[in-house]
């Protein structure tokens, strides 16, 4: 039989993503916002980290690197965006 899925706790990971990703959109924010080269060097590395995270996710669901049902999926996207959000947020926080 198929393990049953926790979408509660996929629900409480996304929740708390969600979180995570407020304060790296409010520390990258105000980064840019001061301007200068640190702040056009940070632009320029959002864009390029969105374009290749999304781009190595399509490929994962492409390929079924993510898995076939809507359960691995999720856990995947989470897995995936969320190691990118936290790392930000380590980098950020440094700054």
């Amino acid at each position: 039989m198929a393990r049953q899925a926790d979408w509660f706790g996929m629900g409480m990971e996304t929740w708390i993503l969600g979180l995570e990703m407020a304060q790296v959109i409010w520390m990258r924010g105000g980064l840019i916002a001061l301007g200068g080269a640190k702040g056009e060097q940070e632009a320029r590395r959002m864009v390029e980290e969105k374009v290749a995270a999304n781009n190595a996710f399509c490929l994962s669901l492409a390929t079924g690197g993510a898995g076939y049902t809507a359960a691995s999926v999720s856990r995947k996207a989470l897995s995936h965006y969320g190691g990118k959000v936290r790392a930000n947020g380590r980098r950020l926080r440094r700054a």
